[in-house]
Order: C-alpha cells, then structure tokens, then sequence
C-alpha cells in the first residue's frame, strides 16, 4: 500500500528521518492570513491524487500574549504566507494544480522555474519541521551579563539571530532569512526556575 494518500494532506512533521531526508522542498507563497484556508482548498479537493507524491509544510509556532494583565496562548506561522511543499518529485507534479487555487500568489524563486529549497534555507525549514507540527516554547536561563542561553526548544541554535529579548513578555525576537525575504518573528521562550506573575 503506498505512503501517499489520495488526497493531499498537511504535514509539518515527518517521523520517517529517511523521508525527510530525501524529499524536495518548494516553498509557496499565498494570501496572508489565508494559509489555512488555502490548505483546507488544497486538502479537500481532488486536485491531487495518489501518483502526486505531494504533501504540504505549514510550520507553526506556539507564542503567548498579555491581555488586560492576562498571559494567554496563540498560535502564529512561522512563516507568514508561505507554505512548503514536499515532494519526491520534479514541481510539474503540483505545479498547475496548486496555482489554480485561490490565494496563490507564487512559486520561489519565481513563478516560471520553481527551485526546491537548498542549503541554508532547507536548513532552516529542517530545523522547524524536526520540532513537530507546532515549535512550542523555549526553555532559556540568562548568563550574569543577562545574555540569553537557550537549553532546548525551536530557539536552540538560533541565538546568534535573536535581535531583540523581552524578558517580561517572555519573547524573543528572531531575523530570519529565507531566499530573498527576511522575516522579524516572535518565540515565545519560559525562564527555567522563574514563574509568570
């Protein structure tokens, strides 16, 4: 029986580490805001069957907001408009099918000759997809200089692009840089031993 179900599905995680390592990943960008719902478009029709091979990325992050002196959960993309496909195959595979979904806006590097993700971007998308379908908060302890030092967590390795740190809120600001776009996201992190009031 194949792996591959008859309609496309999302995944932001794969157990298998031996497909993980040897699918592509194109990256797609849509409406903002519209992500899931372009998803739901995608996962719910059968633009795409079992011979596809093609299965969707949309990594997600768990952060935390104050209200009226309340810290409250929220969940926020990593990756504001844009999804990642996953694929074995070459992009004619998807190519026409998920264009004509509402929402879409492109294909990266550009429309016409789509490139899966290489180097320090497919890094970058590795190192959040390996923390499951949503990158909860970080554990982190700060040095007596008040440095940052992050013990596990989607924050782990990304030190050298926190920008900013925001103690009381419990966030760290992060640059991130994918193809030619540079994204300025929000982690939520817990200080090990310290209690929210």
């Amino acid at each position: 029986m194949s792996v591959f179900p008859s309609k496309l599905r999302v995944f932001s995680f794969f157990h298998l580490c031996g497909i993980l390592y040897s699918m592509n990943y194109f990256a797609l960008q849509v409406k903002t805001r519209a992500e899931t719902k372009f998803i739901h478009m995608a996962t719910h029709t059968s633009l795409l069957d079992e011979e596809d091979a093609v299965r969707l990325v949309f990594p997600q992050k768990r952060t935390k907001i104050r209200r009226k002196g309340s810290i409250l959960p929220a969940l926020e993309p990593i990756f504001p408009g844009y999804i990642f496909i996953e694929t074995s195959k070459t992009y004619e595979s998807f190519y026409w099918k998920l264009k004509t979904i509402p929402g879409f806006f492109r294909y990266l590097p550009d429309t016409q000759h789509p490139k899966p993700l290489d180097g320090s971007d497919l890094i970058l998308l590795k190192h959040f997809v390996s923390f499951g379908p949503v990158a909860e908060s970080s554990e982190v302890t700060f040095d007596q200089n008040d440095r940052i030092q992050v013990t596990n967590g989607p924050l782990k390795g990304l030190e050298g692009s926190i920008v900013k740190v925001n103690k009381r809120k419990g966030r760290a600001k992060v640059k991130l840089d994918l193809y030619t776009e540079s994204f300025l996201i929000d982690f939520a992190f817990t200080i090990l031993g310290h209690s929210d009031d």
